[in-house]
């Protein structure tokens, strides 16, 4: 009987598309890097703890500048972090990542989680391309685009 009965993703198609091509319009302009990591619930009562451990495992602290950003959302527990790498980090500050979780916060509570996803990665790709735009003779994508879905 159960097996008649399909649990619907959290992220239609439609919505995997939208995030994924937010994080490639934002690194066409620039050398950094974005990543989303999306999970049912958070191991740490601090989201931000969380996504730093996401962010080493997926070993975003690798790249060339030391500008990568994960985008992580833990869905059942409600609890979301945007960690950038000490590149972008001593550019932009705290100040900028919070903005970013209200930003996202607002467009979740209305339900528009990808879109809230995707907005956050146009921002990100913003102050990316400021301080380290794109270089068409050196640049490279070093990390996948897709989103990581965690348990």
């Amino acid at each position: 009987m159960f097996g008649l009965f399909r649990k619907k993703p959290f992220f239609p198609e439609a919505d995997q598309e939208l995030i994924v091509a937010a994080i490639r319009k934002a690194e066409k302009r620039t050398s950094g890097e974005v990543r989303v990591f999306v999970e049912s619930r958070c191991r740490f009562m601090d989201a931000v703890d969380r996504a730093a451990e996401v962010f080493y495992n997926l070993e975003m602290d690798e790249t060339e500048d030391h500008n990568g950003v994960l985008v992580y959302v833990a869905l059942k527990d409600h609890q979301l972090a945007v960690f950038g790498d000490k590149g972008i980090h001593e550019k932009v500050g705290m100040e900028f990542w919070n903005r970013e979780i209200g930003n996202m916060i607002g467009r979740f509570n209305k339900e528009d989680y990808a879109q809230g996803i995707a907005d956050c990665i146009k921002d990100i790709g913003e102050v990316l391309h400021l301080h380290f735009p794109y270089d068409n003779d050196t640049d490279k994508n070093e990390l996948p685009d897709e989103i990581v879905f965690g348990k």
